[in-house]
Order: C-alpha cells, then sequence, then structure tokens
C-alpha cells in the first residue's frame, strides 16, 4: 500500500470526534472551511459533513454560513499573515505535528511568533494541561480553544504585521519566565546560524532562547535557501531542528559538528528524532 493509500485509510477511520478536531483545526488556520473542501480532505460525504457542522454550530464552536462554516468571532489575523500561513501550509502542518510530539513531559513551553509555530498550536492536543507562553496573538487566539492549559501572555506593543507583541515589556517578561521548551521560528537558518529579517522581534527571541532548557527550531523548507541579515543564534544554541527538506548538504554537516538533532518532517519515521552523529 503507497503512502497517499495509507492517508487515505487513516481518513476514512477518522471518528465523529476526531472529524470535529480536523473541521476546528483548519478553521483556524484559514478562518473559513467549504463543504466541499472538508469532504474531500477529510474522505467522507458532504452528508456527513453537514452534520459534523451543524453538531460543532450547535454547540458554539463555529458558524454555519453559505457554502462552509467559519469560527464564531473571525480570526484575529491580517490578510497578510493569513497569506503567509498559506505558503508551504502542508509543510507547516507536517512540521507542527512532529514538534508536538517532542513535547514528551515538557510542563511548560514557549510559541514563539510565525506562521510555523502558530501551527503547533492548532497541533496542541486539547487534553495538554501544561502551561504556554506566547507573545503571538494568533497562538493566544488558538488557545482559547484549549482550556486544560495555563497561558501566559507577554504585554508589549502591537507589531500588525506579524501579529506579535514586542518591545522591552514584552523581552522582560520573557526573561523572567523559564520554559521546557521553545519553538522558535526563524526567517532564515544556514550553517551560519539563524537569522531574521529585522532586528524588532530580535530581543524577545534571545530572551526566550536563554531562558528554555531546549530549544526546538522550526522551519519550513523555504527558510533553507533564503538569506536575512539579522542573526538571532548560532547553530550550538538550537538542540532540535525540524524541517522539510531536502536539507543542504552544508546544513547536514554544520548541525553534525555543533550535536544538533536534525528531524525532516516529510519522514514520518524520525519520530523521535535522530541525533546528528557520523
Amino acid at each position: 500500500m503507497t503512502g497517499s493509500q495509507d492517508a487515505g485509510a487513516h481518513r476514512r477511520r477518522l471518528s465523529a470526534d476526531q472529524r470535529a478536531e480536523e473541521i476546528l483545526a483548519e478553521l483556524h488556520r484559514s478562518g473559513f472551511a467549504s463543504i466541499t473542501g472538508l469532504s474531500q480532505s477529510l474522505r467522507v460525504s458532504d452528508m456527513t459533513i453537514r452534520r459534523d457542522v451543524r453538531r460543532l454550530a450547535e454547540a458554539g464552536e463555529l458558524h454555519l454560513v453559505h457554502g462552509g462554516a467559519r469560527l464564531p468571532h473571525g480570526v484575529l489575523r491580517t490578510a497578510t499573515y493569513a497569506g503567509r500561513a498559506e505558503d508551504e501550509a502542508e509543510s507547516k502542518r507536517a512540521i507542527a505535528e512532529v514538534a508536538v510530539g517532542l513535547l514528551g513531559t515538557a510542563q511548560s513551553i514557549v510559541i514563539d511568533s510565525g506562521t510555523t509555530c502558530f501551527a503547533v498550536s492548532t497541533a496542541l492536543p486539547r487534553t495538554y494541561r501544561g502551561t504556554v507562553i506566547t507573545h503571538s496573538v494568533p497562538v493566544l487566539q488558538q488557545m482559547l480553544t484549549r482550556p486544560a492549559s495555563t497561558v501566559l501572555c507577554l504585554g508589549g506593543e502591537l507589531l500588525a504585521e506579524s501579529q506579535v507583541l514586542i518591545g522591552p515589556r514584552a523581552t522582560s517578561a520573557a526573561r523572567e519566565i523559564p520554559s521546557d521548551v521553545v519553538f522558535l521560528g526563524a526567517n532564515s537558518v544556514d550553517a551560519g546560524g539563524i537569522y531574521l529579517m529585522g532586528d524588532r522581534e530580535h530581543p524577545v527571541k534571545r530572551a526566550f532562547i536563554e531562558r528554555a532548557a531546549r530549544v526546538v527550531l522550526l522551519v519550513d523548507q523555504s527558510k533553507l535557501t533564503r538569506s536575512a541579515p539579522v542573526k538571532v543564534a548560532d547553530l550550538e544554541e538550537i538542540d532540535v531542528l525540524v524541517t522539510t527538506g531536502p536539507i543542504p548538504d552544508e546544513l547536514v554537516a554544520a548541525c553534525v559538528e555543533q550535536g544538533v538533532d536534525v528531524v525532516d518532517a516529510t519522514d514520518r519515521s524520525d519520530a523521535p528524532p535522530r541525533k546528528s552523529t557520523d
């Protein structure tokens, strides 16, 4: 049986509760989901999806609209942010699923800014009872659907284009809160380190890195060939790199040298991650 057939079989076995989770996850990713699109992605009939969304609407989880469903109160994301979330959407989803699998016994996690890290909040189990620390507005919105978790929000100035809180207040708060794991986002990574496009988020990210027991960098494949000017960390400061291939040989070699675990999220046999050794 091929991988696509395996995926199809998995979809056909989803229970009503599992389909509900998938429907809500899609709404939190894009704000709207069509009946036809959900039917195709979940591999069930339109009638089944209509029953599912009607049940969720009665529970107040979503609103029914012509042709599909939307979140009750919209989404706290700009069109630009939502557009970025659509880029490499499948890769980000795969990365997020692997990231959640790395949680282990972690009781406190930081979910950084950016659409790849946001995907972690959509993949986080509703039963997660740990503490989630974030300065991302979309992550905060998503955590409203995770009542079992404790959520700590870092205050500060709103950077609207990235939907994130920054500035001295956010940085000071980040320095005061230790975490078991930080899921870190970046604009670029290469053998020389991890980079951002500008300075504005640099102080908060540095504080997250310095206060975390474990740093997990989450970047989709587009960040492996892109350059950015502001260095936020050396490779040796991260513990795990989760990405989607192909991973440049030079980056793999640098990770081996620095003892960084590398997980290719497109290879699901990589869970748990393998240690980068010769």
